[in-house]
């Protein structure tokens, strides 16, 4: 029972992140700037989905973490290639 009021604990932090970087999101000077927060904002959830695995001890909301990390992924890889793009045609 101690354990999991750790967890909890550890999820209302990392909620507070998660709300920390999504005011970088709306108030981000830049794009990039603004990216970088989402991608940070989606790894925090993926820490929220691996806490809620321990949880409720259930280990398919692993491999949805795993599956959703990957997605992240390809899409900063994706946005960061169009970010660079642009601004090989602005020069």
């Amino acid at each position: 029972m101690g354990l999991i009021m750790y967890y909890e604990a550890a999820g209302v932090m990392v909620l507070i992140a998660i709300v920390i970087a999504l005011i970088r999101v709306v108030r981000g000077p830049t794009a990039p700037d603004r990216m970088i927060a989402l991608d940070a904002a989606s790894s925090l959830v993926i820490a929220i989905i691996v806490l809620l695995s321990f949880i409720y001890d259930n280990r398919m909301l692993l491999d949805i973490a795993i599956l959703y990390a990957i997605l992240n992924f390809i899409g900063t890889l994706a946005v960061s290639k169009y970010f660079l793009r642009e601004r090989m045609w602005k020069e």
